[in-house]
């Protein structure tokens, strides 16, 4: 059985100490009070790339320039004790915009220096494989995650440590 697709973009850009991500508290929804990437679900009929666009646009206000993403990951993600919550997550990364961040009824996005990124605000799996895909790096992975439904309790990752 193949996996829902959903899509994720960081945007980069060059701050007053060097690079900065934008990421958003998440308002409602799975992952309600993480840190996330722009993104959702990827519609039927849409590629990664589109869904990409359009949820970026949506949630932020930003039009990402189709032709500047880099995608820098493939992950899959079961939650054995929450199906429904499983899925299959296209990562991109973009220093190609146009507008200013804004939120939305989703989002509340703001800039971190990527050195300083809090990824214990973030979904468990992110302190594993983000800053490789935001240091140019290509990321596959599988990340199960617990009883909890906030840890990662197995992993393919290299760096998951059990």
């Amino acid at each position: 059985m193949s996996l829902p697709e959903v899509c994720v973009c960081y945007l980069i850009r060059s701050g007053p100490s060097g690079d900065e991500v934008l990421l958003g508290a998440k308002k409602f929804g799975l992952g309600e009070g993480n840190l996330v990437g722009p993104g959702g679900k990827i519609e039927p009929g849409e590629t990664p790339v589109q869904a990409i666009v359009r949820e970026v646009a949506e949630e932020t206000g930003v039009v990402v320039a189709a032709e500047g993403l880099r995608l820098a990951g493939e992950l899959s993600y079961p939650f054995p004790h929450r199906p429904a919550w499983s899925q299959k997550s296209w990562v991109f990364v973009s220093r190609v915009w146009s507008g200013v961040p804004r939120e939305s009824d989703e989002l509340a996005p703001e800039w971190f220096p990527i050195g300083a990124i809090p990824v214990h605000r973030m979904w468990d799996d992110a302190k594993y494989w983000l800053h490789d895909a935001l240091g140019g790096g290509f990321v596959t992975a599988t990340f199960e995650f617990g009883e909890d439904l906030r840890t990662v309790a197995a992993s393919d990752h290299p760096r998951f440590v059990s």
